[in-house]
């Protein structure tokens, strides 16, 4: 049997509910969520279409929603999923898990996992994640990928799993705008292409 994504295995079941109302509060009293709406949206075309793995409460694909294009956002939590449909009308909410991802509608221009998605999937299937997640990109497309390099899963072993399903790193920065990337920052926002 396959383990549990580390999103539920690392929080309690109240966990959800205070991540939606922490970034509704957030929202409310008028925070930049959208700085990696901000980066995909200049990587992609006018009208693109999105994919938004780990799409949490909705906020990232809302606003490339907001910004012309076409966004579906997945997610395992099925709290988050009902967040992202109350707060965020437009995008298309899936509930599904990025293991086994399997969406109907042509291939994506993109595919965007912000918010520490990849390190919280079910341990050792992060290879499996990248692999569904390029299945959906279409041939030049790209994967841009955010999360915390303190877990069991860093940037050596994305950069092992992206050339096993040969994938290129094209870019690496240390924040969402583009702060040089170095061994010891905190945080990797890395730009993946797929082959033409």
């Amino acid at each position: 049997m396959t383990e549990r994504p580390r999103w539920f295995t690392e929080h309690d079941e109240r966990h959800s509910a205070g991540y939606v109302a922490r970034f509704r509060r957030m929202a409310a009293d008028g925070a930049d969520l959208v700085g990696e709406a901000r980066l995909v949206d200049v990587l992609v075309g006018r009208a693109a279409r999105i994919l938004d793995a780990g799409c949490g409460p909705g906020r990232v694909g809302a606003e490339l929603h907001a910004r012309g294009h076409d966004v579906v956002g997945v997610d395992v939590d099925p709290v988050l999923i009902e967040a992202a449909r109350a707060d965020h009308p437009g995008p298309r909410w899936e509930l599904a898990d990025l293991a086994s991802l399997d969406l109907d509608g042509p291939p994506f221009d993109a595919a965007v996992l912000a918010g520490n998605v990849l390190v919280y999937v079910a341990p050792g299937s992060e290879r499996q994640v990248l692999a569904r997640v390029s299945a959906h990109v279409r041939p030049g497309g790209v994967i841009v990928l955010g999360f915390a390099t303190d877990r069991e899963y860093g940037v050596a072993e994305l950069d092992a799993d992206v050339t096993a399903l040969g994938l290129t790193v094209e870019h690496r920065f240390a924040t969402w705008d583009l702060h040089p990337w170095t061994a010891d920052v905190p945080w990797a926002v890395s730009i993946v292409r797929l082959p033409r």
